[in-house]
């Protein structure tokens, strides 16, 4: 069976958690599709659960990263490292961060188009490697 990879960014998952912010639903739907394999960086990780613990408290962190069962979290690898620092030299401007370049970095990696966020403002801009331009979800 063939599944669909997806690499999720903070915001996706801190929206997930907070079941007061906005995008709470969607998000918690997004992360239960099934078919799909979702990749987080480990960058992401880390802000996500500082995020979590600094907000909402040490409960929720904890839930938080129990939850993180159901994700493959991924370092970056050597050939990560040149490439984030690469997108954060390129789109110095915006500014984008090491996080939100380390999600570029491992979408190239693992060659998907997808990746499941909500700074739409980063993503939709930045030029990727391997494909004309990501798929942001949620729409």
């Amino acid at each position: 069976m063939n599944r669909r990879v997806a690499v999720v960014d903070a915001s996706i998952l801190y929206a997930a958690a907070d079941i007061s912010d906005a995008a709470h639903w969607p998000c918690r739907n997004l992360l239960n599709q099934p078919g799909v394999r979702f990749y987080v960086p480990a960058l992401v990780v880390a802000e996500a659960t500082y995020l979590v613990g600094a907000r909402l408290g040490a409960d929720a962190e904890a839930v938080f990263l129990a939850e993180l069962e159901h994700v493959t979290a991924e370092a970056p690898d050597a050939g990560d490292w040149r490439r984030i620092a690469e997108l954060v030299r390129t789109y110095r401007d915006f500014p984008l961060g090491r996080t939100d370049a380390s999600v570029v970095a491992l979408a190239e990696r693992l060659d998907t188009d997808l990746i499941l966020t909500l700074d739409r403002r980063h993503f939709a801009a930045i030029r990727p490697r391997h494909v004309a331009a990501f798929t942001l979800l949620p729409e």
